[in-house]
């Protein structure tokens, strides 16, 4: 079995405050840098940073080789206690990044160790460009990095080092990324507190995340089939603090604020992005670019990872990849719930289309064939799903094939009701709901992170089988908008703040290297007459 060693660091120019990770996947037996991985991550903190370097690093060996074994090295206390199981995760913000790690490999194929920091230089040096990177309003290139060779030149000789173990001396105070981590041991849910940084306050080994982790944007590519603008159509509306239920009823908005009626963030196909990361749009399924996204296609995560050899400049330096695996997610035509804006997961009545939802799912199938771009069609299990599947798959003439990791989320005693009866029954229930990913609906049900787990999964198990291919995935609000928000590395409270209407139509390429690209969403356009 092959063995990797993975080092990562993060760091924040502020905590909160402009951040950036690093990663490096290296041959255990010969120490040899096989790829590396490194990401400006906009505001963040710390410890999203240093999560976030794992997550590249993780999903960089994957890529490599996903039956291999694989040893961290951080110099993150706090990272490799919590992976290894020894300290609880106490932030809310945390535990999504801790389960999304746990799911790029096997855990018996993982094990973790703390290194102190002049041992991580690799890693540091990469996070450090990419926060310098950011501060001059771009994002790290592969084609422009030093920090393997400067972190060889310093290291001791290869064969002296398997494992990249690097020399003791320290780098200098300002190529540190984020505050030095101390190693002695703490009680089993206290971390503890770190010496202070040359040129950085001391701050505790804490799960800070003031600010969040959001990722800078990345350069819009060209949708899947050219398809022109997504049109916004009303529909979810604004829970309390900006947030909008799954498959869900109405919910009311904050006082003094008014309802959300239009869809927010459609996707226009093809259209460079403004500022100082726009760039032409590139051909759909042959694009060989790729923007530099932390969804990548493993959860959370990662950059851009590429091979250590020197390359031409651009956007990847890694070679030919061939066509990505791009997953089409159609949400399926409306039902009886679905203008009421009831509940309607996959533990409920199981309700079929309406003649509404019958007349869309012939409108979208239209569509596809048009594009002619569609090769196979997967469906979730339930009964509105496998529905409009079989009409669009009747036009294509291609078969279905169903994939239970598709379903819907389970809402438990919430199905059927509308956001106002679950607010008027379980206010409790539903306002932890709201504020916690790992938060349950009354009577059970499954948390957004248990659903973000299972669909991260689905999708390893998609973009394998369908690699190089276009394939139709016909599933539900909540599956789509947790692929999109995998793929763009977003937070799980971005759930909340997406309109996805039904009959829609959205895109994720996946490419050989672990990188994703989000190429449409919510487009609704062949629903107009």
């Amino acid at each position: 079995m092959r063995e990797f060693i993975v080092e990562a660091d993060g760091g924040s120019r502020g905590n909160p405050g402009p951040a950036g990770y690093g990663a490096v996947v290296r041959d255990a037996a010969t120490g040899e840098t096989l790829t590396e991985a490194a990401e400006y991550l906009g505001t963040a903190t710390n410890n999203v940073a240093e999560y976030r370097g794992l997550l590249a690093g993780l999903r960089a060996a994957y890529a490599l080789d996903p039956g291999a074994r694989v040893h961290v090295r951080m110099d993150s206390k706090l990272v490799v206690e919590q992976m290894s199981g020894r300290w609880k995760i106490k932030h809310p913000d945390m535990k999504p990044l801790a389960m999304e790690a746990r799911s790029v490999f096997p855990p018996d194929q993982v094990t973790y160790e703390w290194i102190p920091r002049e041992r991580n230089k690799q890693a540091d040096r990469l996070a450090n460009e990419a926060m310098d990177a950011g501060a001059k309003g771009g994002q790290w290139s592969p084609s422009l990095s030093r920090a393997d060779l400067a972190t060889t030149s310093e290291a001791a000789p290869a064969a002296a080092r398997a494992g990249a173990d690097h020399t003791a001396e320290t780098a200098p105070a300002d190529a540190r990324a984020g505050a030095d981590r101390t190693a002695e041991t703490a009680p089993a849910d206290e971390p503890p507190p770190s010496a202070p940084t040359a040129g950085r306050p001391a701050e505790p080994v804490s799960e800070s995340v003031a600010g969040g982790g959001a990722a800078g944007a990345a350069p819009e590519s060209a949708v899947f089939a050219g398809s022109g603008a997504a049109e916004g159509v009303p529909g979810s509306a604004v829970a309390a603090g900006g947030r909008t239920a799954g498959e869900a009823p109405e919910t009311p908005v904050a006082a003094g604020s008014r309802t959300a009626e239009a869809a927010a963030g459609s996707a226009t196909g093809g259209s460079p992005t403004a500022g100082p990361q726009a760039v032409p749009a590139a051909a759909a399924d042959a694009a060989e670019q790729r923007p530099v996204t932390d969804g990548g296609r493993r959860p959370v995560s990662g950059g851009q990872a590429h091979p250590s050899a020197p390359s031409a400049p651009g956007w990847s330096a890694a070679p030919d990849l061939g066509a990505p695996a791009t997953l089409v997610l159609l949400r399926h035509g409306e039902t009886p719930l679905t203008p009421q804006k009831r509940f309607s997961g996959s533990g409920g009545t199981d309700p079929a289309l309406s003649a509404a939802g019958r007349e869309q799912a012939h409108r979208v199938a239209d569509a596809l064939a048009r594009r002619g771009t569609i090769q196979a069609i997967v469906a979730s299990p339930l009964a509105r799903t496998r529905e409009t599947a079989g009409i669009v798959a009747a036009r294509l003439n291609l078969d279905v094939t169903i994939e239970d990791g598709l379903r819907e989320t389970d809402f438990g005693a919430w199905e059927g009701l509308t956001f106002g009866e679950v607010r008027e029954r379980h206010p409790d229930d539903l306002n932890a709901w709201l504020a916690d990913p790992e938060a349950h609906p009354t009577g059970g049900g499954e948390s957004f992170a248990e659903t973000s787990v299972r669909l991260a999964a689905t999708r390893d198990k998609l973009v394998a089988a369908y690699r190089g291919r276009t394939v139709l995935l016909v599933t539900h609000v909540t599956p789509i908008k947790t692929l999109i928000r995998l793929a763009l590395g977003a937070p799980p409270e971005s759930l909340f703040r997406m309109e996805l209407s039904a009959a829609s139509l959205s895109a994720v390429a996946y490419y050989a290297d672990g990188n994703a690209s989000v190429r449409l969403f919510n487009d609704t356009s062949h629903l107009r007459p």
